[in-house]
């Protein structure tokens, strides 16, 4: 027996307003029907979950589903489906896409019943193309719905109507949408190893969809990721189709591809620290897409990159001065891209607290560094930013230790005495006493020693 295994096509997804984009998921739909698909002469094809990016359905995507759906039936390839989270019905209808298609005959889709709180696994009716579970080419291929957040409670009338429908000696394959422990970023609920491991004893092959990256657990649950990446927070995920063998014994040989077109993706950082003015950060900018982007040769079939250049840093000059569209352009034309996504999270200095320190640094320099930046705030006393840091730390240090008030007056007294005497004429009337300190002082010395 021989199948393929994908996911989360997303078929219709647009981003950025390109239409481009929008091709880019139908090319590697249809390329991988055509690379992996039909020459593998697979007994058939599992889309477990969104094959669709959303419900309603636009007549382009629908096109594009039905391109690949049409070469599969005419190769005599079946296509078995769920609905994901995506391409489900909603609950105020009987209906989606995704029924349509199978009521076409383009596709079985498959979806378990429930009722007096059981989940019940119907065979598949071929006349009515409704059903819970089909038998193909030696292997029983059961569904399920997309259960969300209340996966770890379904799993178990999953568990309780897959032991009745089960067949012996068939290669019993369970396609299920979720998102799996351990497998994800986000803090959102997900199925549990546990509960998921509850299924071990049903079924030979578990196939996932949902999360857009690919993983397997055990050999026996496996997740194919996305064929193509949804946002640029996916590019570096791995992700394809899985080409599953399995022999007379049900040993499973399930091999990742990522041989079809895909959209090429970078993301690049440029630190405007230190930069004098807009043009150096321009140039600056440009020298760095020549070193480390990628670029697109006009004469290759291969698609354009999308690159994302973020500015990071402290910007010594306001933001609007910033010429981000003439930036964008340049790059689109030095690298050939299809689009270039610039986005800008320098912070001017006027507003920067620890710009690029270290995130590793020891607390007492990042404590210095805070307060000294707030201090540069105030035009008066940016000169002597570091020297006011020093005695407003020193200060707090004393009134954790229970020095009294009077102590602590006498030393500010001592530091501001000590001081330069042009630069005390200069701001005599800003000078704090040991009965009036001036408000940034004030402010700064509170913020430390609140946390007394």
């Amino acid at each position: 027996m021989k199948f393929l295994h994908i996911a989360d096509v997303h078929l219709g997804c647009r981003r950025y307003n390109l239409e481009e984009r929008t091709k880019d998921f139908f090319r590697a739909w249809a390329d991988v029907i055509q690379k992996h698909a039909i020459p593998n002469r697979v007994d058939f094809v599992l889309i477990c979950g969104d094959f669709f990016d959303r419900r309603n359905v636009d007549p382009q995507a629908m096109n594009h589903a039905m391109v690949g759906l049409k070469e599969l039936k005419e190769a005599g390839i079946p296509v078995v489906a769920i609905e994901g989270n995506h391409d489900q019905r909603d609950t105020l209808t009987e209906f989606s896409w995704m029924r349509s298609l199978s009521q076409w005959e383009y596709l079985i889709l498959l979806e378990p019943t429930a009722s007096e709180g059981r989940l019940n696994m119907t065979p598949w009716d071929a006349q009515d193309r409704t059903g819970s579970y089909v038998d193909i080419a030696g292997a029983r291929i059961f569904g399920s719905h997309w259960y969300g957040a209340s996966a770890n409670t379904a799993i178990p009338l999953l568990a309780d109507a897959m032991r009745e429908a089960r067949a012996e000696g068939r290669f019993n394959i369970l396609m299920l949408h979720t998102d799996v422990e351990g497998q994800i970023k986000r803090p959102i609920p997900a199925l549990t190893i546990a509960k998921l491991n509850e299924l071990k004893s049903l079924t030979n092959y578990v196939a996932l969809g949902h999360t857009h990256k690919r993983f397997d657990i055990d050999n026996w649950a496996f997740n194919p990721g996305s064929l193509e990446p949804t946002a640029i927070d996916e590019y570096r995920e791995e992700r394809g189709l899985y080409l599953v063998e399995v022999d007379e014994g049900h040993n499973v040989k399930a091999e990742h591809i990522t041989d079809y077109t895909q959209r090429p993706f970078q993301r690049l950082s440029f630190d405007v620290s230190g930069a004098a003015d807009p043009e150096a950060v321009y140039n600056g900018l440009m020298e760095m897409v020549e070193r480390e982007a990628r670029k697109h040769d006009a004469d290759s079939d291969k698609p354009q990159p999308i690159i994302e250049v973020t500015l990071r840093g402290q910007l010594g000059f306001k933001n609007s001065l910033l010429e981000l569209r003439r930036m964008r352009e340049e790059i689109e034309e030095r690298t050939g891209a299809l689009h270039v996504m610039m986005r800008n999270q320098s912070v001017p200095v006027e507003y920067a607290v620890a710009a690029g320190m270290d995130a590793q640094a020891p607390r007492h320099e990042r404590e210095r560094r805070i307060i000294e930046d707030l201090i540069t705030r105030d035009a008066r006393f940016r000169d002597r930013a570091r020297e006011m840091a020093e005695l407003v730390i020193e200060s707090k240090r004393l009134a954790l230790s229970q020095e009294s008030p009077d102590k602590i007056l006498e030393l500010i007294e001592q530091k501001l005495e000590g001081a330069d005497a042009v630069e005390q004429k200069r701001e005599a009337e800003n000078i704090p006493t040991a009965t009036g300190l001036s408000a940034i002082e004030r402010n700064a010395l509170t913020a430390v020693t609140s946390d007394k």
